[in-house]
């Protein structure tokens, strides 16, 4: 009996070494692209970390203002309708609700008091000016990568904005979530601590992209799922998931759920202006990242994250090929006989004028929705977020606004609307019900009713 148990203890360990080497190992968001990497002062090639050469000769604030639209912070560190970093944004999760932070330079509720070293602490560890361990909603397992001089350029450019009071709201976490002294495993398993280091076997714009899109942009928080302890799963980089009742998809090179029948053109506008003709445009956290972050990049930098991404893995999902082609003109055509009419007669009164009953919006191509994803996902997540939050975005070509229908119209109306929009313009009709619109909604309204900041 000894002996059984023996090798049972035997097995379960084994077992359980297999699974949490399993997890550490798709922490290294660059190890699919095999090769040597080296230490940055030990790479042969032109720098890849800190501002593109148009700026290298910029003083420090100036290199940190580009850094930051580089890092997204603002996205973030801004609630809806508040100060710009002041803190407030809610991060919805399946355990509860963190705040973000205040990382305006005010010296009590903000940064105004750390010092370089506590502030490289927070970047790259995840650790606050008092020690106590920050959440990963705040990324700093991507951040790590960052080198000391662009975390500190950033900070040099925080510190030249007004200082806003700001207090810390208190996290809604569930047990055992809640035990931030649990972070400290978490950190050992997930968080490397360590500084970008370019491969030696890729091209300098393919190392530039990688910082950019890892140590930077963080994109694989979005766009890469968790594993069951909420790291990202690299095994499956950028192969989509779901963030704050947005579906952010898949970005790898997959011909059918991906972007692999994209040009190379098509994702750089998509990157760099948010929409791509025959794809659509972008909303929700995605609009977010295009005004506040990718925008601003330089067009070397934006081509730069094209050849990164063309070079991740291909990852197939269950995401069905996105429909091209137009609707018929005719609203009696295009869907099944058995499509609920409310949802169609909803679209007549609210959406026909700006989207057409084709798909091809008469008006801007940002309102097309022949070849979107999001029309093309069977889940229908994204368009029923953005019939309740609308889409209000800065572009080149001036505001592209579309108004929220959130408060005009109840769960089963949008459920409607949304599964009708799947039918005929997609590939595959949605399904969705009331009940799953009130779940969506209930993520926006905590969103947007997320008054200050946060502890995480």
């Amino acid at each position: 009996m000894k002996k059984i148990i023996g090798i049972v203890v035997a097995v379960l360990v084994i077992i359980t070494l297999g699974f949490a080497g399993w997890l550490f190992l798709g922490r290294d968001p660059t190890s699919f692209a095999g090769g040597s990497t080296v230490a940055l002062e030990d790479y042969q090639g032109a720098n890849v970390t800190g501002v593109p050469a148009q700026l290298a000769s910029a003083d420090v604030v100036k290199r940190g203002e580009y850094l930051i639209h580089a890092a997204d912070c603002q996205a973030c560190h801004t609630a809806p309708g508040g100060t710009p970093f002041a803190g407030g944004f809610a991060f919805n999760m399946p355990f509860g609700t963190i705040y973000s932070t205040n990382i305006t330079p005010d010296k009590e509720t903000g940064i105004g008091a750390y010092t370089d070293a506590q502030f490289l602490a927070a970047v790259h560890k995840g650790i606050r000016a008092d020690g106590e361990k920050l959440y990963p909603a705040m990324p700093y397992t991507s951040y790590t990568y960052m080198t000391d001089a662009d975390v500190l350029a950033i900070k040099a450019y925080l510190f030249t904005l007004a200082p806003a009071h700001a207090p810390a709201r208190q996290n809604q976490l569930s047990w055992p979530f809640d035990q931030r002294s649990l972070l400290a495993l978490w950190n050992v398993m997930f968080n490397t601590d360590e500084r970008f280091r370019p491969n030696t076997g890729r091209s300098q714009q393919w190392n530039r992209g990688a910082y950019l899109a890892e140590a930077m942009g963080h994109c694989g928080e979005c766009h890469t799922p968790r594993n069951p302890a909420f790291a990202l799963d690299n095994h499956e980089k950028f192969a989509g998931a779901v963030t704050a009742g947005w579906r952010a998809y898949n970005i790898t090179g997959d011909k059918d759920s991906g972007i692999g029948d994209w040009s190379d053109e098509d994702v750089y506008l998509y990157l760099s202006t948010g929409h791509a003709n025959g794809h659509g445009g972008a909303a929700g956290p995605m609009g977010e990242a295009t005004d506040d972050s990718l925008s601003y990049l330089v067009p070397d930098d934006v081509h730069a994250l094209v050849t990164y991404l063309r070079s991740i893995p291909a990852h197939a999902t269950d995401l069905p090929r996105t429909v091209t082609t137009a609707a018929p003109a005719s609203h009696k055509e295009g869907v099944p006989a058995d499509i609920n009419s409310r949802g169609e007669k909803i679209f007549a009164s609210a959406c026909a004028s700006c989207h057409d009953w084709t798909g091809v919006s008469p008006v801007t191509g940002y309102a097309t929705l022949t070849g979107v994803r999001a029309v093309n996902d069977p889940s229908a997540t994204n368009v029923a977020q953005t019939v309740i939050n609308g889409v209000d975005r800065t572009t080149a070509e001036g505001r592209i606004f579309m108004p929220a229908f959130g408060e005009g119209y109840s769960d089963d109306d949008i459920a409607a609307v949304a599964n009708y929009v799947t039918a005929r313009f997609g590939a595959k009709g949605a399904h969705l019900t009331g009940e799953d619109v009130e779940k969506l909604r209930k993520q926006a309204t905590q969103q947007s009713n997320s008054p200050e900041a946060h502890n995480g």
